[in-house]
Formats: structure tokens, C-alpha cells, sequence
């Protein structure tokens, strides 16, 4: 069946256009766009679609005070039990504290993208902003959020977001060059360097600041000591020992995140090796066990807890049009500890 030819919306005085309004330009009836609105189910995928693209387009969805949307503000995790997630969700709770407003949760079990379950639930909610960890929303999710005057924030974005999208993230490549000049500085020539995901932004940054950093000293990159992996400590020990195998093994290690430099150190203490003595292990965020680890890890400190703050602020100003600047990098600094020396 051939879809509706879309009708003009007649708009009232006021400039918005009654609901009424977009049902007659959709063909469907008042009761099918209500339900649009709200998330709930009942309508087809080419019906919502279109009914969405409609609400988008004729500027339905207005800032402001709603008085039917809760107090609600949602924060959507990769991983509630990571420190990097942890540390997100200290910052936006004293942000909702604040602000007088519940926060709530949602985990994506470590996907980059939240699913239709997810979009579908937080219609429901109608919290008054979203702010997300490391996700990547789709032009549908962005559109549905836009549509109900549902503003959100992306924390440390995963790829490159559209210009739309606002965002607050760190200084990732710097972090790189002051991790890998701090090496350099000790004497360290053989540097090897092991990145997060190469697909995540946060990674290749990270990992074009120590490029950077070897160029700027002289030193040739030796792609055989580059390797990546996930953000994990199992990955650090993985990478640490196939790399310590070589017998022209690196004596410093540049790591993508906190735990994959654990795990460097890990792979370091098996085979008899000392850290800082034969190896220098450098990592990146200053999580808690970045402190407590034996010997103290030196380590590139990312703002964590500020980045979930300014999200969460910045999610609340875009609610009152209150915005000048949606795009925000908080600067990174080397914090050095004990795991780091001079080599032999």
C-alpha cells in the first residue's frame, strides 16, 4: 500500500502545530501520534518513522518547563561495575544532587550503541536530560530524543559525533604526548605502545600523541612494539608478555588505559622482570587502582568525575537554551608515581 501523500500542517497562532495537526498530515489518527510521542507500542515501524520525522520537522518539540516530565535525569553506562564507569557516575550524581533531581541507570553491558529497548524505555521515562558514557546514538535515537525535548550529552564519544551532538571529552592526544615524552625524558628509547580498541576515537588519539612524541625526540616508530586491545587488564598481560618474549623487549610500555597497564605490570612480575628496574609501565585515566597497584602506576589523569559533571551541567543548560558551546575538551596531566624510572 502506497504511504499517504504528506498534507501541509496548518500551524496555530502560537507557531507550534497542534498535534492534530501532525496526525492530519500523517494520515493516522490523534491516539497513533500520542502514542509516537510517549514510546508506547502499538504502531508500525513506517508509521512511527514517519510520525517521528514529522514531530522533528515541524519544531513539535520546544525547551522549556514541562510540567508532565519528572525529575528524572538518565545516565547510560557502558559497564556498571568498571572504575572508568564508576567515576562517571560519581560526577553526574552530584550533579543531579545539586540540581534536586534522581538519577537513573542504564548499563549497555560494554555495546557502544544503546538498542530499542533502551529508546523505548527512556520515552517512557521522559527524564529531562540524558547523559551518555561512550556511546554512539543512531540518527533515529537523535532524532526520537530531539522530537520530546529529551536534550543529551555524550561523554568521551566513541567515534566522531555529528556536529549536532554535544559532547565532552579530554585532551586524549595530548595525554599521549606527555606519557610518551615522560619515557623519553627517563632515557627510554624502546618504547612500546599498547592502545585501546583501534576503532574507538579515544584510542587513536592516545596513540597519535606517542607517534607524535617518538617524531619530536628523533625516535623511529616500530610498528613490531604497537599492539591493541580491549580495555582490559587480561589484554595488558597478553600484549605485555608476547612483547617481553622478544629479545630486543621494550623498556617502557605506553598503555591505552589503567588496567591494560596492570596488566603490563602483571605479565612483568610473571616472568621475573621488576617494575620499574628492567621495565617502565605508563597508563592512562588515574583510576583508583592506578594508586593502589604495587609499585604506584604513573599515569595520564583524565578528569573523569569534572567530564561527568560539565555533561551533566551542559545536558541541563541545553533544556533552558541556556548554550553557547556544546563541544568541550577538559585538559589530561601526567601524574608520576613509582612504576617509571631511568633504564638500566
Amino acid at each position: 500500500m502506497p504511504e499517504p501523500t504528506p498534507r501541509p500542517v496548518p500551524r496555530p497562532s502560537a507557531g507550534r502545530p497542534t498535534l492534530e495537526a501532525i496526525a492530519l498530515r500523517a494520515a493516522v489518527s490523534l491516539s497513533t501520534v500520542s502514542k509516537v510521542l510517549n514510546g508506547r507500542p502499538g504502531v508500525s515501524a513506517a508509521t512511527r518513522s514517519r510520525v517521528e520525522q514529522l514531530l522533528h520537522d515541524s519544531g513539535y518539540a520546544r525547551r522549556g518547563h514541562d510540567p508532565e516530565r519528572g525529575g528524572l535525569l538518565e545516565l547510560v553506562v557502558a559497564d556498571l561495575t568498571s572504575e572508568w564507569s564508576i567515576e562517571i557516575i560519581r560526577g553526574v550524581e552530584r550533579v543531579t544532587r545539586e540540581a534536586g533531581l534522581v538519577l537513573g541507570l542504564s548499563a549497555l553491558d560494554d555495546h557502544l550503541r544503546p538498542g530499542a529497548d533502551w529508546i523505548a524505555g527512556v520515552l517512557g521515562r521522559k527524564p529531562v536530560a540524558v547523559v551518555l558514557q561512550f556511546s554512539d546514538l543512531t540518527a533515529t535515537h537523535r532524532r526520537q530524543l530531539r522530537t520530546r525535548n529529551i536534550p543529551f550529552v555524550v561523554v568521551d564519544p566513541a567515534g566522531d559525533p555529528p556536529g549536532d551532538v554535544p559532547a565532552i571529552g579530554a585532551t586524549n592526544w595530548a595525554g599521549g604526548v606527555a606519557a610518551t615524552r615522560h619515557l623519553l625524558e627517563l632515557g627510554h628509547r624502546r618504547i612500546a605502545v599498547l592502545s585501546g580498541p583501534a576503532d574507538l576515537m579515544c584510542s587513536r588519539a592516545r596513540v597519535a600523541g606517542y607517534q607524535s612524541a617518538l617524531q619530536e625526540a628523533g625516535v623511529g616508530f616500530d610498528a613490531a612494539i604497537a599492539a591493541s586491545g580491549e580495555f582490559t587488564r587480561a589484554a595488558g598481560e597478553r600484549e605485555g608478555r608476547r612483547l617481553f618474549a622478544r629479545n630486543d623487549r621494550p623498556t617502557g610500555f605506553v598503555c591505552g588505559n589503567d588496567l591494560q597497564a596492570l596488566g603490563v605490570m602483571d605479565a612483568a612480575f610473571a616472568l621475573g622482570l621488576d617494575v620499574p628496574r628492567d621495565v617502565s609501565v605508563v597508563g592512562f585515566d588515574d583510576v583508583a587502582p592506578a594508586l593502589w597497584a604495587r609499585p604506584p602506576l604513573t599515569t595520564v589523569r583524565q578528569p573523569l568525575q569534572e567530564m561527568a559533571e560539565e555533561a551533566a551541567r551542559l545536558a541541563l543548560r541545553l533544556r533552558a537554551d541556556d548554550v553557547e558551546n556544546t563541544r568541550l575538551e577538559l585538559a589530561t596531566s601526567l601524574v608520576v608515581r613509582s612504576s617509571t624510572a631511568a633504564p638500566r
